[in-house]
């Protein structure tokens, strides 16, 4: 008599479902435009080969080679971040029709429920942009506000009724300038709740043309941040005529 097989668990099915997309989909690099940018320097290996591996445009490999693009970068070593091998680059070498192939570490499991993770150094902002929220879209629910900027519902409902243990210190603030969520999920967020709340989202045009531009600021000054805490040093590269002018997409 045969024994019929146990079921998966979900988690099992879970885990053998990533396997396999996995293996049909070839991972990008962590950090793509500045891995490319590092074997453009460091390789004999074509613009193809380089464009494909990164899952970047050809035309951004030639942009880096020429030094024409928007930002230079400081180039990541594939090989000491254990994301390729030099055995790999010699085969490229050796075929220029050659696609590198990334190497993939332990399958790691994605926590697809539950409030998003917020960098430590952002998470002494959270009271200010939930007070932002509170103050001007009071039709979105502490479960949502949670669910947005990664936070427990006792601190949303203790900065609703300003029992907050530091509420002298709160300003309401943006928390899309603040780097706690993007514009497009406040916006959705916004739009979402107004509708369940029967009521038209209003713009507030607190910021009008600008916001944007502040935007595109405030996200260079989190990026030269971190620029810094990885290297030690500040990014000291000439800002190009392209990099000042370009318009925000």
């Amino acid at each position: 008599m045969a024994i019929p097989a146990s079921p998966k668990s979900p988690a099992a099915k879970a885990q053998s479902k990533a396997m396999a997309a996995r293996q049909q989909v070839q991972s990008q690099p962590l950090m793509p435009h500045a891995t490319a940018t590092w074997l453009v320097d460091t390789t004999a290996l074509t613009f193809t080969q380089i464009a494909a591996f990164c899952q970047i445009h050809v035309l951004e490999v030639q942009a880096i080679a020429d030094e024409t693009a928007a930002t230079k970068l400081t180039p990541r070593d594939p090989v000491r971040a254990g994301e390729l091998s030099m055995e790999e680059i010699e085969k490229g070498h050796a075929d220029p029709a050659y696609r590198l192939k990334i190497s993939t570490g332990p399958l790691q499991m994605r926590r697809t429920s539950g409030p998003r993770y917020t960098p430590l150094a952002k998470r002494q902002d959270k009271p200010d942009g939930i007070a932002w929220i509170i103050r001007n879209h009071p039709e979105i629910t502490d479960a949502q506000i949670s669910k947005l900027i990664g936070t427990t519902k006792t601190t949303i409902s203790a900065i609703r009724a300003r029992d907050h243990w530091n509420i002298a210190n709160i300003t309401p603030k943006d928390p899309v300038t603040l780097g706690l969520c993007s514009q497009r999920e406040l916006d959705a967020l916004v739009a979402a709740a107004a509708k369940k709340a029967g009521v038209e989202p209003v713009d507030d045009g607190r910021l009008g043309i600008d916001r944007a531009a502040m935007l595109e600021q405030l996200r260079t000054e989190r990026e030269a941040a971190a620029h810094t805490a990885e290297f030690g040093e500040p990014d000291t590269s000439e800002p190009t005529a392209e990099s000042i002018f370009r318009t925000p997409g």
